[in-house]
């Protein structure tokens, strides 16, 4: 697997995210997939985003970086800003560097060479969380389909290759995705979330998936307007 860092930048200043776009650029394995100026925006899109380090400004309008920060699992965070003053919130919240603005390019490399020896080379291929058999580990190859819990919609209910079932106590499907790969799985509607290589057929509002109901039909899922587009790109990569 390659070693290179795929990064997402989030600045409410465009001239700042050219400037550190064009500095990642002169880096050695460093790679920008996207870039946001709208920190909500960010929010609601990072969860199908395959990155392994977000760039955050501190001081946006209406979300603060830090308050971002606190939103983000499993995602390895380098803070940038003119302001010296959040320093220790930024640290208690266990980010890998705090770059000073105006930013410089050997500053910048120290910050990306702190994160290379946190980002694992390799990708996790299995979730942990605390289930109804207690903590436990759940490989995401074996995963098929996670739908909301009909007993407590704060759980989730796993699906698995060889139909047995998990339920997943607590949890909303933001973080959840966070800790999925975002390549291999998609929310389709407020309810559930499905494995790409589950999917059989698509139509205007409906998934005919893989997954066998009986011996001679599929399981068919609601496919939500709000979620067909995310969908409908992953497929195309």
């Amino acid at each position: 697997m390659t070693n290179t860092i795929r990064c997402v930048i989030l600045d409410d200043e465009l001239l700042a995210i050219r400037y550190l776009t064009l500095l990642c650029e002169q880096i050695e394995d460093i790679q920008i997939i996207k870039v946001f100026n709208n920190p909500q925006y960010f929010l609601d899109e990072i969860p199908h985003i395959d990155c392994d380090l977000c760039i955050l400004d501190i001081e946006m309008p209406g979300i603060t970086g830090l308050q971002v920060a606190k939103e983000l699992i499993n995602k390895k965070i380098i803070f940038t800003t003119a302001y010296k003053e959040y320093a220790a919130e930024a640290f208690d919240l266990n980010v890998v560097d705090y770059v000073r603005k105006p930013i410089k390019k050997e500053r910048l490399h120290q910050a990306f060479e702190k994160a290379k020896k946190l980002i694992k080379p390799t990708k996790i291929n299995y979730i942990e969380w605390n289930t109804h058999l207690g903590k436990s580990h759940i490989f995401t190859n074996q995963i098929l389909y996670i739908k909301t819990s009909e007993i407590d919609s704060r759980d989730k209910e796993v699906i698995l290759t060889d139909n047995s079932r998990v339920i997943l106590k607590n949890i909303n499907f933001k973080t959840l995705l966070q800790m999925l790969p975002p390549t291999a799985f998609s929310q389709i509607n407020k309810r559930e979330v499905i494995a790409l290589k589950a999917i059989q057929v698509i139509s205007a509002n409906e998934i005919i998936t893989r997954i066998s109901s009986d011996k001679e039909h599929f399981i068919r899922l609601s496919l939500s307007e709000v979620y067909k587009n995310h969908l409908l790109k992953k497929l195309e990569n």
